[in-house]
């Protein structure tokens, strides 16, 4: 098993796919359905033993939550926050730009 490239509050960006988003929670190796995993197609379906990130991520035209792969993320150097709604439940955003995980969190 491998360390986590990327940490909670880091913003990142898919390799492919046109999103990015926040990490706020990580898997050491696939912890998801197989029926998750068998839906992807077979030629990109990426190895499960890796870490694998959860995202609140957002596209041009909406939000959502994501379950992405380490070897499909890269870093996200754009300086523009997110929108996603949940953010702010679980991060505040310092003066830097950086994402933070709140002491606690609110309901």
């Amino acid at each position: 098993m491998r360390t986590a490239k990327f940490q909670i509050g880091q913003v990142v960006k898919h390799r492919v796919y046109p999103f990015r988003g926040v990490v706020f929670d990580v898997d050491p190796t696939f912890d998801n359905t197989d029926e998750w995993y068998d839906a992807i197609p077979e030629d990109i379906r990426p190895a499960k033993d890796q870490p694998f990130y959860h995202l609140f991520a957002e596209n041009e035209e909406t939000e959502y939550i994501a379950y992405v792969s380490e070897q499909n993320l890269v870093p996200d150097s754009d300086d523009e926050p997110l929108r996603h709604p949940q953010i702010d439940e679980i991060f505040h955003r310092t003066d830097a730009g950086a994402y933070e995980p709140r002491d606690q969190i609110s309901h």
